[in-house]
């Protein structure tokens, strides 16, 4: 399922937020991301409507989907990002870099690099 890279990026700050605090409320994300609350609010109600995240009671959970895609996200992210950082990058340059490459990137490249990474390990 192709979405929108910023949605994939909200979507990926609620797993991580999750993975941390065990919950998350939109300010958190508007703590985590440095976005203003409208904006947040908006892509909340876009995520909700697509059926990416539930919210009640001020609290946001993933639904199956949406938890499929943050996790697809975030490891990319976390695999791109160590392996930049073991060739030598910067790790803010080489978070930054990971963070464009995770959203354009095939599956069928990332599966390679993922391949080779493990391959080479040591």
């Amino acid at each position: 399922m192709k979405i929108q890279e910023s949605a994939e990026n909200y979507l990926e700050s609620i797993l991580i937020l999750q993975k941390r605090k065990g919950h998350v409320r939109s300010i958190d994300i508007v703590n985590y991301l440095d976005f203003s609350k409208p904006s947040v609010s908006v892509a909340m109600k876009n995520l909700r409507e697509n059926g990416f995240i539930h919210m009640e009671d001020g609290f946001i959970t993933l639904t199956e989907k949406g938890l499929e895609i943050a996790q697809t996200m975030y490891e990319r992210h976390t695999v791109l990002s160590h392996w930049l950082i073991s060739l030598g990058v910067d790790e803010k340059i080489a978070v930054e870099d990971a963070c464009r490459m995770e959203h354009t990137m095939s599956p069928e490249s990332f599966t390679a690099i993922k391949t080779f990474i493990t391959q080479n390990q040591n």
